[in-house]
């Protein structure tokens, strides 16, 4: 069967420029529990990278060819991967490579895709905002960890904040809507929350679908003074 590839692009896709500074902050917890900030200066070989591609690269060797070795060739030599929702991944080589050989690279399903919607590139990371899909054929050990498929079609926003370091992929913070896909596969009832299935992906597609449908309150302030 014919493997989905990377991206499906069009006239629409955004891609913007953040010109920000040459410093990478991030914050990280101490021993104590405090958290601080840590800054280092880009090297000017950083600066000079392709991130739009190198990331483009990396996601190709991991969705579209499923080539765990040509994925983390594009990484540094101890890079670490968060999905934030289901706190799955790894922190270094030996555990990623692990995390992406026996439950990530092989294991999302045959019609898996990834559509873009807007990126932004800064001097040493990229926001990717992307439209995932799928259908629930088999166990997503990191998105529905011990969740037997459903067969239910999926679609959910999705994020990555990705860093770079020397020209290649540092780390990766990946969110979603958890609510979403658990709403989309049954095993959430949206009729007594304020949470809503494949509706979120559509909006995000589409700006003149109804807001605030969830708000019960939205009603109360129909003709009242702005």
């Amino acid at each position: 069967m014919t493997r989905p590839t990377r991206f499906q692009r069009s006239p629409k896709t955004r891609y913007h420029r953040l010109q920000c500074g040459v410093v990478e902050r991030q914050s990280v917890k101490s021993g104590d529990g405090a958290v601080q900030k840590e800054e280092r200066k880009l090297t000017t070989q950083e600066q000079a990278f392709d991130l739009s591609a190198l990331w483009d690269a990396h996601c190709l060797h991991e969705f579209g060819e499923r080539d765990v070795d040509a994925t983390l060739k594009t990484m540094v030599a101890e890079p670490y991967v968060n999905h934030i929702p289901t706190m799955t991944g790894g922190v270094g080589h030996d555990q990623l490579k692990r995390f992406y050989t026996h439950h990530f690279v092989n294991s999302n399903p045959e019609d898996t895709k990834l559509v873009p919607i807007s990126r932004t590139v800064g001097k040493d990371r990229v926001v990717d905002e992307m439209l995932f899909s799928f259908t629930h054929t088999r166990e997503i050990d990191w998105m529905l960890p011990g969740v037997a498929p459903t067969g239910k079609y999926v679609e959910v926003p999705l994020i990555a904040i990705v860093c770079f370091r020397d020209g290649k992929l540092y780390n990766e913070h990946i969110y979603w809507d958890q609510a979403s896909v658990l709403v989309q596969i049954g095993k959430l009832d949206p009729a007594t929350l304020p949470v809503a299935g494949i509706e979120t992906a559509r909006k995000l597609v589409d700006k003149t679908l109804p807001s605030n449908t969830l708000m019960a309150a939205w009603a109360n302030s129909e003709g009242k003074p702005v």
